[in-house]
């Protein structure tokens, strides 16, 4: 303890004024100095801990494909996508390529050949419910970088209502917990690229700010540059800190329905001859499926600028789900509807089981609906709500779906006439 009349060497105060004065070899330090001095040292050992955990975590993502051995090939990704994805074996193919060499360019020793290997974005064409989004999502899952998907719906050009094009990479960074190494070689997934088609019969003289205007606005994202991202999103400020994102890196995968464009690929394809070209001089031409057809000229009739369709140079197309896709869709996959019901089922002890006309009567509705793998979803939700409310109150074991059952259910639901 310290003698009357002595003060505190950091603070001045005097014994008097506080409730302890430690005496050290050649000075004073009283308690509440003690105590701010705990806390500092506590907040540094903090930061350094943090600063520790980030750069381990750069490293682990800067090392994650140390050379093109490390990166699964395009057929290992393929087999990966098989089963969680039924059917799409083009969309497959493409896609496993386009991410092969997307990785294998990020993993190129730098070398004084003055080859620069460019980055391929995607562009997937097909109608909804085909699996475009499970594509991308099950792509980055595989290879466990971050990945985010953004709507292109709600984006405008620069100071009007809406969003930024920029606030994409917001997103990414915040799915990478803001570690800008991983943001830097992450996959962005824009989907409804459709929806920001330059409106050319638009009788309005004001300016195309949610179309044409948005496209402008992606070209150097999508391309490379160095982009001022918001941290926190929103609107941009003069005096708000900037995140500098670099985004040569990171892989842009579009995808839409691009509902209608079979009409400017048959119109390209003069698929109504008449005269003297005759049906034998025309090449034989599947109409149910235009979409195998496409080609960037249709993306540009349909109204995606030149300079966009140039910086997504992979097209690839998914088929339209028939009968036996679906059918295959609702049981095979690992992560099949049919599946996760049994499962939550499952969880309550009851042991689920579906006949087998009770999944065809599933997909001949989901057929008629026309709303692709997602009908499924919806019509077995609509099917499965009765039972799920009443099952884990009753004491029962097991439980069949049958065809009867689905019918009566449907039917009580009005559902029969959701989509003439």
């Amino acid at each position: 303890m310290a003698k009357k009349g002595n003060h505190c060497s950091f603070c001045g105060r005097s014994e008097d004024e506080v409730a302890i004065l430690i005496t050290g070899m050649n000075g004073f330090i009283c308690d509440q100095c003690v105590a701010q001095a705990y806390e500092i040292t506590q907040s540094i050992a903090d930061n350094n801990t943090t600063n520790d955990s980030s750069t381990a975590g750069k490293e682990a993502t800067q090392n994650k494909f140390n050379g093109v051995k490390d990166i699964p090939k395009p057929q290992e990704i393929k087999e990966y996508l098989d089963q969680y994805v039924i059917g799409q074996e083009d969309a497959k193919r493409y896609l496993s390529v386009a991410v092969y060499n997307h990785y294998k360019r990020l993993s190129q020793p730098e070398t004084d050949d003055g080859i620069e290997i460019e980055k391929s974005n995607i562009i997937m064409v097909g109608s909804t419910g085909t699996g475009k989004t499970l594509l991308a999502r099950t792509i980055a899952k595989l290879l466990n970088v971050p990945f985010t998907i953004v709507d292109a719906t709600v984006f405008t050009e620069a100071g009007y209502v809406g969003e930024d094009v920029e606030s994409i990479l917001t997103r990414l960074l915040q799915v990478a917990d803001y570690n800008l190494e991983a943001t830097e070689r992450g996959i962005v997934f824009i989907d409804e690229i459709d929806k920001i088609a330059r409106k050319t019969d638009n009788p309005s003289i004001t300016r195309d700010v949610s179309g044409e205007g948005v496209q402008q606005g992606m070209l150097k994202l999508l391309e490379g540059t160095i982009v001022n991202v918001p941290p926190k999103g929103g609107r941009k400020h003069p005096d708000q800190d900037y995140i500098h994102v670099d985004t040569r890196n990171i892989l842009f995968i579009c995808g839409g329905a691009f509902d209608g464009i079979e009409r400017k690929i048959a119109q390209r394809l003069n698929t109504h001859t008449i005269g003297y070209n005759s049906v034998q001089n025309t090449r034989k031409i599947d109409k149910k499926d235009m979409m195998q057809y496409i080609a960037p000229q249709d993306l540009k009739a349909f109204g995606l600028i030149p300079e966009i369709i140039g910086r997504l140079p992979v097209l690839t197309h998914l088929n339209p789900l028939d009968h036996d896709a679906l059918r295959r869709i609702l049981v095979e996959p690992k992560n099949s509807i049919v599946r996760q019901y049994i499962k939550l089922f499952k969880m309550d002890n009851i042991e689920l089981t579906f006949t087998t006309e009770a999944l065809d009567y599933i997909v001949d509705k989901a057929v008629e609906y026309k709303l692709g793998a997602r009908g499924l979803r919806s019509i077995v939700e609509t099917i499965m709500t009765d039972i799920m409310f009443k099952a884990p109150s009753q004491n029962i074991s097991k439980f069949e779906l049958t065809k009867q059952y689905a019918e009566e259910q449907l039917e009580k639901n009005g559902s029969l006439s959701l989509v003439s």
